[in-house]
């Protein structure tokens, strides 16, 4: 390997000099930390969260953004990856906690039209087999708040075409969750 040059802090990243260590991490360095390191610090992060891919790359992004290069790079890089892992892991069973305790405090239950009890298993199952074409703009009036003009923009369709597959939307689900609920009752 040849001299360094006067002043100039080389990292060494798997016997290559790579950077100077005072400088922005450039795109040769991370594209060689992809590289080399990538797939490890992915199967490292899948250990502690269920998002790796995501992890790494925030972490990559944490240090393309820095001011220098870290030394040692690689240990860095993976307690970084170790730290974000573990926050994303926190984060997601705090969500799941929190959706889990809103969920026990909503009703199993759903009214229908007239005022009957609609059985959520059964509504969201019929929600999942309409057609995207119908689906969409169901989902996007009643969970997204957006009005049919919205809605017609977002599907590419007219307002008054996004209001009749909402009708739609609505009426196959009333039919298929009423027709399922006598299914059952008969059954009893």
């Amino acid at each position: 390997m040849g001299e360094n040059p006067p002043g100039g802090d080389f990292l060494i990243v798997n016997g290559n000099e790579s950077k100077n260590s005072k400088d922005r991490p450039g795109p040769e360095l991370l594209g060689e930390l992809i590289d080399r390191h990538g797939a490890a610090l992915e199967l490292f992060a899948a250990g502690w969260c269920d998002c790796p891919e995501d992890v790494v790359q925030e972490v990559l992004i944490e240090l393309a953004t820095r001011r220098s290069v870290p030394d040692p790079i690689v240990p860095w890089l993976y307690r970084a990856v170790r730290n974000r892992s573990t926050n994303a892991y926190r984060a997601g069973r705090r969500r799941r906690r929190y959706e889990d305790e809103a969920a026990r405090r909503r009703p199993a239950q759903l009214s229908g039209p007239s005022g009957e009890m609609l059985d959520a298993q059964s509504a969201t199952a019929a929600l999942a087999g309409l057609p995207d074409k119908l689906r969409q703009p169901l989902v996007a009036r009643l969970w997204g708040g957006l009005n049919f003009r919205e809605i017609g923009e977002l599907t590419g369709t007219s307002e008054s075409t996004a209001h009749r597959r909402y009708q739609d939307a609505l009426r196959q689900i009333r039919q298929t969750v009423m027709r399922e609920s006598c299914t059952n009752e008969n059954e009893i």
